[in-house]
């Protein structure tokens, strides 16, 4: 008998979300599915055959609005005759999400970025009586993720995505592709020239930031191919999302211009910014024009009414005023000015528009953003009339500290990671109390949950917890919850696995640290040095343990895609534990001036360990560099075009700007750059310490930094070609490191 069949898991695994959760805000009544309930029903009868095949015949769906007489999305699930599930929904998502919930909990299946488990039992297991679900608003995507994960994807990978989208219940999705070609229109009609736009546009994998005015010229400039790709796109990512009944958020004006403005209307009220992060006023200094000039509104309007007109609306969109940057004055009358022009730009053009604000600035400049700063930016908008989103609550909410954003409504946004960093990471006992303590606040705002990770593709089981958590009433069990879980990736029961699981979740998965940021912090991924970060949030008996549990179970599950993405994934996090003990001593080493240890320890670790891991990672689809630089060269009409891609998609992930600006923040374990930028690294690093010790001198890190920095930069244009498919054979390779290393990794423990 399949674990989850019993009727008496219903109460646990299918349940209301208190209605609570939705506090009643008229002015978001508008905010609905457009599709007609055919075009919706249509849509999740195409999903399930891109997903089920045959087995799609199953079931029988159907979207009925009027089964909602509110925000919340419904559904209904019973057993029919000839051994069929029937699915009624108030839209596409919620039909969508309640037949997943329905193949997780009943037939142990799993859909991931990490690979799918959907060994249907035939029949169908019964239902007893009527599911009915209901969730409020679901968020996703960070403004970062576009540029982190989403680059350079083409249809096919959209399309896929969109479909996890809708079976883990997301209906309020970020859509900012394509918006740069009309950016350009209404520039050019302004009277700029193509010149001043170059100038003003990034590369493609930085255009996040120049969407919110920290960067302009880095990677640029953008060929016309690209716009033409993007809009293309971007028509199709949005008929997709609204067939579903999702609502997308579209682009507003924030008041970034490109300099050329100050050329064309020298009396308009534009200040410079001071550089960002660690750039220079080359590729930095954003020019802003003052809300309150009347060109502000002339260029909110026309950008606004560009939008609706190329991509329809759904009436909600999103702008961030201050990403990481300072106001010019703390008074709150010119900060609820400030939102106030914003605002009243959106509704020139649309009347009924909902701004959506990203919460970041609240905790990125907290020194700034005092109680009565907050207020003022968030009450120059109407009350309803804004949605904040809360994006890192799971570790540094806002709504707590700000009367639940002062009456404003707020969405409890799970971030969990920085930059698409490999490595495993969670916080499971703070996500699965807090959109409950969200709810429970006095006088609450809360209208619905979110997952804003800078970048996806990593640790699925942290996201698939979150997915499910606006479906329920209370915090879940997660040691059962993890137990069910490896069920359904694997899709049988095994005592390891299960043990394996639940000592992850209890360890690397459960950072406790207060308001911890998941920047991957391990020396593997960094620029060398005498002082390097090596703590952690977790005990490494615990991951070691889980390893071995792992790989004990590996006989006889090898064959699943999703087994192997975890057997490599949890032996990388550990190779780069391991990384850390030969780190600390190699420095010891060269402190105590003992080179026999210093060339043991740095011998192992750049000829052996380094060597193993890319072997490993390159054998997996899902760890593969040359699956991002093909992706990111065949955006490319030519060769110039392929070559200026694949420099965007090298820098972002190691240099981050011309020199290092902010070196190695998207940082990510694949195979090939193991190899080729973090082996040489370490190479250098141990062979200058070796150097020093022979010639008696001191280490310099300025000095290293140079040296180190070309062979940074020449990994950035080597131009090499790397393998987008597989490469050996996993277990074999994982077994091979697992016997050499496990042993190491418990002598490391004493």
């Amino acid at each position: 008998m399949r674990l989850c069949r019993r009727g008496a898991l219903l109460a646990l695994f299918f349940v209301t979300l208190l209605q609570s959760v939705c506090s009643d805000f008229e002015t978001l009544a508008h905010l609905r599915a457009k599709a007609s309930d055919k075009t919706q029903s249509r849509a999740v009868v195409d999903l399930l055959r891109r997903l089920l095949g045959n087995r799609s015949r199953d079931f029988i769906v159907s979207v009925n609005r009027t089964l909602s007489n509110d925000t919340l999305d419904v559904c209904e699930l019973r057993s029919a005759k000839n051994n069929k599930i029937v699915a009624v929904g108030s839209t596409g998502v919620a039909v969508a999400t309640g037949i997943y919930n329905y193949l997780k909990y009943f037939c142990n299946c799993h859909v991931s970025w990490s690979g799918d488990q959907l060994n249907l039992p035939r029949p169908l297991p019964p239902l007893t009586g009527v599911l009915r679900i209901n969730t409020p608003h679901r968020y996703y995507q960070n403004v970062c993720t576009q540029s982190y994960s989403s680059v350079w994807w083409d249809w096919p990978r959209w399309q896929r995505e969109i479909d996890w989208m809708a079976l883990n219940g997301i209906n309020l999705p970020l859509a900012f592709t394509g918006q740069e070609v009309l950016w350009l229109e209404v520039y050019l009609s302004l009277g700029l020239n193509q010149t001043e736009m170059d100038r003003f546009f990034t590369g493609p994998a930085f255009l996040a930031w120049n969407r919110m005015g920290n960067l302009f010229q880095w990677g640029g400039p953008l060929p016309q191919s690209w716009h033409v790709k993007q809009l293309n796109l971007q028509l199709k990512i949005l008929e997709r999302m609204r067939s579903f009944g999702m609502i997308p958020v579209l682009p507003a004006f924030s008041g970034i211009v490109p300099e050329g403005i100050t050329r064309l209307f020298p009396q308009a009220n534009v200040t410079k910014l001071s550089p960002w992060s660690h750039f220079n006023c080359t590729y930095s200094c954003a020019y802003v024009l003052d809300p309150r000039d009347p060109l502000f509104q002339r260029i909110g309007a026309l950008f606004l009414t560009q939008v609706i007109t190329e991509f329809g609306t759904d009436h909600i969109y999103n702008t961030d005023t201050f990403n990481e940057m300072i106001p010019a004055s703390s008074d709150p009358t010119y900060l609820a000015s400030i939102s106030r022009a914003v605002f009243s730009t959106m509704t020139s053009v649309d009347s009924q528009a909902i701004w959506l604000m990203q919460g970041w600035l609240f905790i990125s400049d907290p020194s700034f953003w005092k109680p009565d700063q907050v207020k003022a930016l968030l009450h120059g908008v109407p009350l309803g009339r804004m949605i904040v989103l809360d994006l890192f609550a799971e570790s540094m909410p806002v709504y707590s500290s700000t009367n639940s954003f002062y009456g404003q409504p707020f969405i409890w946004c799970m971030l969990h990671n920085f930059g698409g960093n490999s490595g495993l990471f969670g916080t499971v006992e703070s996500i699965n109390s807090g959109p409950f303590n969200a709810i429970r606040f006095p006088n609450s705002t809360l209208v619905g949950l979110g997952l804003t990770p800078e970048g996806i593709e990593q640790n699925p089981v942290v996201y698939e917890l979150m997915s499910e958590l606006a479906w329920r009433k209370e915090p879940v069990n997660l040691s059962k919850w993890v137990s069910l879980y490896a069920l359904r990736r694997y899709g049988s029961m095994d005592e390891n696995l299960a043990v394996a699981w639940q000592i992850l979740f209890h360890s690397v998965y459960n950072c406790t640290l207060p308001q911890y940021k998941n920047h991957n912090r391990s020396p593997l991924v960094h620029r060398p040095s005498m002082h390097m970060q090596t703590d952690i949030w977790y005990e490494p008996a615990d991951l070691y343990k889980a390893w071995k549990l792992l790989f004990e179970a590996s006989s006889g599950f090898v064959t699943l895609e999703t087994f192997r993405y975890d057997l490599v994934d949890v032996t990388r996090q550990a190779l780069q534990l391991l990384t850390t003990e030969f780190y600390k001593e190699i420095r010891n080493a060269f402190q105590a001036q003992k080179l026999p240890d210093l060339l043991t320890a740095g011998g192992v670790l750049v000829y052996d360990l380094l060597p193993e891991l890319d072997r490993l990672l390159s054998s997996n689809e899902h760890f593969l560099l040359g699956v991002w630089l093909e992706q990111a060269q065949s955006q490319g009409v030519d060769e110039h075009e392929a070559q200026l891609y694949d420099i965007n998609a090298r820098n972002q992930i190691t240099l981050w700007g011309p020199d290092g600006e902010i070196l190695d923040y998207a940082s990510k374990e694949w195979g090939g750059l193991v190899e080729d930028y973090y082996l040489q690294r370490w190479g250098l690093f141990v062979n200058t310490l070796v150097e020093c010790l022979d010639r008696g001198r001191p280490f310099k890190q300025d000095v290293f930094n140079q040296a180190v920095l070309q062979v940074e930069k020449g990994f950035v244009y080597n131009q090499r070609k790397y393998p987008s498919k597989p490469l050996g054979n996993t277990y074999d390779i994982a077994r091979r490191i697992f016997l050499k290393y496990y042993p190491y990794a418990l002598k490391s423990l004493k």
